[in-house]
C-alpha cells in the first residue's frame, strides 16, 4: 500500500543514517588512536636520552630499566597505530563504500516503486475519464429519447422534425454504446494493472528493499566484529610490551646501584688522625682588657636611647615590631664600621631611605583604589566607569575601534549608493535614482550616529588617559620628593620630634637604593585583623584582586570601607581584594584600628 511504501522509505533512510553514524563513530575512534599513539611517541622522544659517549651512558639499573620501559612504550604506541590503520581500512573504508552503494540501490528501488504507483494512477485516471464520458453520453441519449418521444406524440410536429429527432436518438445511442465498451475495456485494464501492482510489482520492490536492509544489518554486524578484531589482533604484542615493562621493573637492583655509587666515589684515602689539644688560656685576660678599652661607655647616649624608646611606645608601628634601644649617634668615622668587645667589626648603614619609604607607605594611597568602585553583580555602565582605569581605557579603545570599523562600512556603502545613483541618473533605463534616496538617508543617519558615539567615547577615553597621566605625574613627583626630603625617625622606622635624636646617614647611601629595597622587603607585612572563609569561588582576573576557592581560609588585613571589597592575604603572603559578599568574615577581638 502507498502508506506502507512511505514508511519503508523512512525506515531505509534511517538505516543508512545509522550506518553513517556508526562510520562517524569509527572515524573518531581512529583519530583518538592516532592522537594517542602520536602523544606516546612524543613522550618517549622527550624522555629518551640523547646519544652520548660510552663513558656517559647510564649504568644504574633503575635508569636502564626506565629506558627499556620507554622502548616498550614506543612499541606499544606502534601497536596503537596498527589498530587505527586496521580500523580505517577494514571498518571505516568498507562502511563508506557500502554506504554509497546502499544509497544508490535504495534510490533505484524507490524510483521503481514510484513509477509503478504513477502508472497505476494513470490507469485509474483513464478508467475514470472513460467512466465519466460514458455517463455523460448516457444522459445525452436519454435526453434524445425523451425529445423524440415528445415530437412523435405531438400532432403538430412535422415528419421532418420527427425524423431528425429519431436520427439524433440513434446517434446518441450509438455513442453511448461505444463509450460503454471503452469504459468496460478501461475498467478491465485498470483492474488488471491494480492486481499486478499490489500482488506482483510492489511485493517485488518490497522484497528488494527488505533484502537491501538485511544486507545492511549483516554489514553492520561484520563491521562490529572487525572493530573488535582490530583490537584483539594486537593484544598478544601489547601483552609482550607490558611483560617487557614488568621484566624491566624486576631488573632493578638497589644493591648493584649502591655498589656502583661506591665504586664511582670511593677515594681510597686513609681517614685523618686526631687533632692535638692547644692551650690558649694564657691570652684570655689580655684579650678582655683590650676589648674593654676599645669600647668606652657613653651614658648620655644610653639615656637618649631610653627616652626615644619611651616616646616610641605610644606610636603606631607599621610592621608590628617592638622598638629596640637606639644605637649611639654615629660619627663620620664610624658610619660604616663599629667594634665589638671581641675586636670584630660590623657595618652600620644609614636609615634615611627607611625614612622616606616609611613616609610613602604612611601617606600614600592604596595601590588599586579603583577597585573600591566595583560592585558585585552591578550593571555594566555605558562609559565603563565601574571598571578600573586601565581596564576602562582598554574597553573604550576597543569600542572606538569597533565604531570606526562600522563607520568605515557605512562610508563605503554611502559611496557605493552615490555611484549607483549617478549611474541611474545617466542611464534612467537601469533604475530609478529616487529609489536609492531612503537608503542613502538611512546610511547618512547611521554615520552621524556613529560619529557621535565615537566622539562621546573619545571624550571618555581622554578623561581616563588624563587621570592616568595625572596619577603617574603625582607618583613621579612623590618619588622625587621622597628622594630629596630627609625626615627624622628612630632606628626602627618610628618618627620622633626630637631633633637631637635624629640620625643622618652619609649622602652616598642614596646611590644604593637596591640595598635598601632588599632590607625593606624583609620587613613584616601588615598585621592580620581577623580571618575569613570563602563562601563562593572568585576568579580574580582583574589586576589587584585575589583569586580564591570555595572554602579557602584567608587573613583579613583591611576591612570593607563600604564599597563591597575587603583586602585579604593568603598563607603564602599573596594579597589582594576580594568581594565582601563572597566571604564569611570573623574579626579578632580588639583588632579594629590595629
Amino acid at each position: 500500500l502507498k502508506d506502507q511504501f512511505d514508511n519503508l522509505d523512512k525506515h531505509t533512510q534511517w538505516g543508512i543514517d545509522f550506518l553513517e553514524k556508526y562510520a562517524k563513530f569509527v572515524k573518531e575512534r581512529i583519530e583518538i588512536e592516532q592522537n594517542y599513539a602520536k602523544q606516546l611517541r612524543n613522550l618517549v622522544k622527550k624522555y629518551c636520552p640523547k646519544r652520548s659517549p660510552k663513558d656517559e651512558e647510564p649504568r644504574f639499573t633503575s635508569c636502564i630499566a626506565f629506558f627499556n620501559i620507554l622502548n616498550e612504550l614506543n612499541d606499544y604506541a606502534g601497536q596503537r597505530e596498527v589498530v587505527a590503520e586496521e580500523m580505517g581500512h577494514r571498518v571505516y573504508g568498507e562502511l563508506m563504500r557500502y554506504s554509497h552503494d546502499l544509497k544508490t540501490e535504495r534510490k533505484m528501488h524507490l524510483q521503481e516503486g514510484r513509477k509503478a504507483q504513477q502508472y497505476l494512477d494513470m490507469c485509474w485516471k483513464q478508467m475514470d475519464n472513460s467512466k465519466k464520458k460514458f455517463e455523460r453520453e448516457c444522459r445525452e441519449a436519454e435526453k434524445a429519447q425523451q425529445s423524440y418521444e415528445r415530437l412523435d406524440n405531438d400532432t403538430n410536429a412535422t415528419k421532418a422534425d420527427v425524423e431528425k429527432a429519431k436520427q439524433q436518438l440513434n446517434l446518441r445511442t450509438h455513442m453511448a454504446d461505444e463509450n460503454k465498451n471503452e469504459y468496460a475495456a478501461q475498467l478491465q485494464n485498470f483492474n488488471g494493472e491494480q492486481h499486478k501492482h499490489y500482488y506482483i510489482v510492489i511485493p517485488q520492490i518490497y522484497k528488494q528493499l527488505q533484502e537491501m536492509d538485511e544486507r545492511r544489518t549483516i554489514k553492520l554486524s561484520e563491521c562490529y566484529k572487525g572493530f573488535a578484531d582490530s583490537e584483539r589482533k594486537v593484544i598478544p604484542i601489547i601483552s609482550k610490551c607490558l611483560e617487557g615493562m614488568i621484566l624491566a621493573a624486576k631488573s632493578v637492583d638497589e644493591h648493584r646501584d649502591s655498589q656502583l655509587v661506591i665504586d664511582c666515589f670511593k677515594s681510597g684515602f686513609e681517614p685523618p688522625g686526631d687533632f692535638p689539644f692547644e692551650d690558649y688560656s694564657q691570652n684570655i685576660y689580655r684579650t678582655i682588657s683590650d676589648g674593654t678599652i676599645s669600647t668606652p661607655k657613653q651614658e648620655g647616649t644610653r639615656n637618649d636611647s631610653k627616652t626615644t624608646v619611651g616616646k616610641a611606645k605610644g606610636k603606631l608601628w607599621l610592621f608590628g615590631k617592638k622598638p629596640k634601644p637606639q644605637s649611639p649617634p654615629l660619627t663620620p668615622t664610624s658610619l660604616y664600621t663599629s667594634s665589638t668587645p671581641n675586636g670584630s667589626q660590623y657595618p652600620i648603614f644609614s636609615i634615611e631611605p627607611v625614612h622616606y619609604c616609611m613616609s610613602d607607605i604612611k601617606t600614600g594611597k592604596p595601590r588599586i583604589p579603583s577597585f573600591r568602585s566595583l560592585k558585585r553583580g552591578g550593571p555594566a555602565l555605558e562609559d565603563f566607569s565601574h571598571l578600573p582605569p586601565e581596564q576602562r581605557r582598554k574597553k573604550l579603545q576597543q569600542r572606538i575601534d569597533e565604531l570606526n570599523r562600522e563607520l568605515q562600512k557605512e562610508t563605503d556603502q554611502k559611496d557605493a549608493l552615490i555611484k549607483m545613483k549617478d549611474v541611474y541618473e545617466k542611464n534612467p533605463q537601469m533604475g530609478d535614482p529616487g529609489s536609492l534616496q531612503p537608503k542613502l538617508t538611512e546610511t547618512m543617519s547611521n554615520m552621524d550616529r556613529l560619529r557621535m558615539e565615537i566622539h562621546k567615547n573619545e571624550a571618555w577615553l581622554s578623561e581616563v588617559e588624563g587621570k592616568v597621566a595625572a596619577r603617574s605625574d603625582r607618583r613621579h613627583s612623590s618619588d622625587i620628593n621622597h628622594l630629596v626630603t630627609q625626615g627624622r625617625e628612630s632606628p626602627e622606622g618610628s618618627y620622633t620630634d626630637d631633633a637631637n635624636q635624629e640620625v643622618r646617614g652619609p649622602p652616598q647611601q642614596h646611590a644604593h637604593p637596591n640595598e635598601f629595597d632588599d632590607e625593606f622587603e624583609d620587613d613584616d607585612p601588615l598585621p592580620a585583623i581577623g580571618h575569613c572563609k570563602a563562601i563562593y569561588p572568585f576568579d580574580g582576573h582583574n589586576e589587584g584582586t585575589l583569586a580564591m576557592k570555595e572554602g579557602e581560609i584567608l587573613y583579613i588585613i583591611e576591612e570593607d570601607k563600604g564599597d563591597g571589597w575587603t583586602r585579604a592575604r593568603r598563607h603564602n603572603g599573596e594579597e589582594g581584594y576580594v568581594p565582601t559578599s563572597y566571604i564569611d568574615v570573623t574579626l579578632e577581638k580588639n583588632s579594629k584600628g590595629a
